[in-house]
């Protein structure tokens, strides 16, 4: 499961999602990509299934780049806890992707198959995504 090494800080606050992404608007890596069209947050488990779905489909033809890492800790209290007691202790992490922003990018492949591939990694993300070319980003 993918999460940072060390942080400054055990928790975080939840903070806000508006607005597009600030940066990963353009490609660096591959000439398809997936792009956020709705915020939201991705977890650890998710990032990780979509990039195995990926692998598995692209064998050795193809290059993946993933353009996400979940840096923020998300915590909950027991269940049955009485309010108050403190904040909860964090229990898994995620990455907070904004609209615009380009989460995974393929290279060395045939644009039919860079699609269907990434229509299928889509499927395991819970944010709404399109199918984007180095061209028209």
């Amino acid at each position: 499961m993918l999460m940072p090494k060390k942080t400054k800080f055990r928790k975080m606050q939840r903070g806000r999602m508006t607005g597009l992404s600030k940066g990963c608007r353009s490609f660096v890596f591959g000439d398809y990509g997936l792009v956020a069209e709705e915020p939201g947050w991705i977890t650890a488990r998710q990032i990780e299934s979509m990039r195995v779905t990926i692998s598995r489909r692209i064998k050795k033809g193809g290059k993946l780049s993933l353009r996400v890492f979940p840096d923020k800790p998300v915590s909950k209290k027991p269940i049955e806890t009485r309010m108050g007691k403190g904040k909860g202790s964090p229990e898994f992490w995620v990455s907070v992707v904004k609209r615009g922003r380009i989460l995974c990018e393929l290279g060395d492949l045939d644009e039919l198959a860079a699609k269907e591939i990434l229509r299928v990694a889509s499927h395991k993300l819970p944010i709404k995504t399109r199918f984007v070319k180095r061209e028209n980003v």
